[in-house]
């Protein structure tokens, strides 16, 4: 499991207080910094991602990519144009943006009993997407944010009269009704997102009870304040009525009662052990899945948190049990193959990557974890076999930093330097850093053959403009 910072500049939206100095108490900087709270407190429902931690894991994903992918093949959407990312976060939450972007929070995943109960969330996201909801809530926000500009004005008339708390009511009265304007809209949308949720999931052949229980969970959260509330529910207004219709629908529809494959429920039960052994301290995991428990996912939860304290001999060991018990899991062969690169033993790790790349030939992440130890061993022979790995890894994954920079090292180790050049390109590119990008692309083009595909590349990544915000 890899985690990855994505971070921007936050900004807290209560209003700052004035100063009791009169008019000239109340700075222009101080001014500024109102208008902007005023404003992020109502672009912010559908600006979720301004600071997340996210996980990268290939169990996880592909635990969500193969029971979301019936539903979003029943939504009419590709499901490779579908792009997941989990949150490491403890929260209830997940959420849309830009594009066919789904965002779940870890706390979702770790609080799910079932898998149907996850399926119900990517549903309703789902509904999201198809329903063009994205490009209204900036209708949505432009409309609620009137009302937020009308009050700043005025408030700020009346700051400079002298009347700092009028001012100040005026303003936090016009942020309140841009917000119940936006959340009246997003009521609206959220209906229409269970609607199309459940008819996904009747075209599936699945059950919506799951949706159902998901909001079960969650709907006494709305007579908590905001602070103790679950992201989900401020982001998704739920009701008593809404939970009502849903129920309603659901106690018709003819796959009510169907159930899960048993397969799905046993990895889901693996998934949250494996969450719960990163996320948590290892004292919490011992408690949580103690020695007498002897299953699968406990075994699993305890040797990372062996590895985690760390014991690295104790985690090679509890791994290897499972391994033993369980050798068609490439996942455990995986995580193996973590322990030992990380405490410095690359070839041994090199071997347990391979393994569960024999499970899993195009599993990206597993690919990347088998380049990386074979090019940490140091042997000059094992680098073009790094090399033709991480290609393979980057050919599947185009917009994963940490593959293009391997493959930078081992085209460098390899004395490539125009392709070591081009891909360290392509991990700017990737991780955003349009710049830096285009300056190696351009370095790329200048020791490549004029016209090759490689010299391509990299003159597209050259001619790349900066988005319009």
């Amino acid at each position: 499991m890899q985690q990855t910072m994505h971070h921007s500049a936050t900004t807290s939206t209560a209003p700052v207080p004035a100063r009791r100095r009169g008019s000239r108490g109340v700075r222009p900087m101080r001014l500024a910094r109102m208008m902007i709270a005023v404003l992020l407190a109502v672009v912010l429902p559908v600006q979720q991602a301004l600071a997340i931690s996210l996980i990268r894991d290939a169990e996880t994903e592909t635990f969500l990519r193969d029971i979301s992918e019936p539903v979003f093949v029943a939504a009419g959407l590709n499901p490779q144009a579908v792009n997941t990312y989990i949150v490491n976060a403890s929260s209830i939450n997940a959420f849309v943006t830009g594009g066919q972007n789904v965002f779940m929070h870890t706390g979702t995943i770790q609080q799910a009993e079932t898998p149907n109960e996850i399926i119900g969330v990517m549903a309703h996201e789902t509904g999201h997407i198809t329903g063009g909801h994205l490009s209204r809530s900036q209708e949505a926000v432009a409309t609620a944010t009137a009302p937020a500009i009308i009050g700043y004005l005025l408030g700020i008339g009346a700051l400079f009269a002298g009347a700092g708390d009028a001012g100040l009511a005026l303003i936090t009265g016009g942020q309140t009704l841009a917000q119940r304007t936006f959340l009246s809209y997003s009521r609206t949308q959220e209906a229409s997102a269970d609607q199309a949720a459940l008819d996904f999931l009747e075209r599936t052949g699945q059950s919506g009870q799951g949706l159902v229980s998901f909001f079960d969970k969650l709907a006494d959260q709305e007579a908590l304040s905001e602070r103790s509330q679950d992201p989900y529910v401020r982001t998704h207004p739920l009701s008593r009525e809404r939970i009502a219709a849903l129920e309603n629908r659901v106690s018709l529809s003819p796959f009510k009662d169907a159930q899960d494959p048993k397969e799905w429920q046993e990895r889901l039960e693996l998934v949250k052990a494996k969450l719960h052994g990163f996320i948590d301290r290892p004292a919490v995991t011992f408690r949580r899945y103690p020695e007498t428990n002897t299953s699968k996912p406990a075994r699993y939860a305890r040797a990372i948190a062996y590895y985690k304290i760390p014991n690295t001999d104790r985690a090679v060991q509890e791994m290897n049990a499972l391994i033993a018990d369980y050798p068609d899991n490439a996942y455990f062969h995986e995580f193996k193959g973590q322990i030992l690169f990380e405490s410095g033993r690359a070839a041994e790790a090199a071997d347990a990557y391979a393994a569960a790349e024999r499970l899993l030939p195009d599993q990206p992440l597993i690919l990347v974890g088998l380049g990386q130890a074979l090019l940490g061993t140091g042997e000059k022979a094992k680098v073009s076999e790094a090399r033709a790995t991480l290609e393979r890894a980057t050919q599947i994954e185009r917009d994963y930093p940490t593959a293009f920079r391997l493959l930078a090292q081992a085209y460098a180790d390899e004395g490539n330097t125009a392709m070591a050049a081009l891909s360290t390109s392509e991990q700017y590119a990737a991780g955003g850093r349009l710049p830096e990008a285009k300056q190696w692309a351009e370095r790329a083009k200048r020791e490549l053959p004029q016209g090759s595909p490689a010299w391509q590349r990299a003159d597209d990544i050259s001619r790349i403009e900066k988005p319009r915000l």
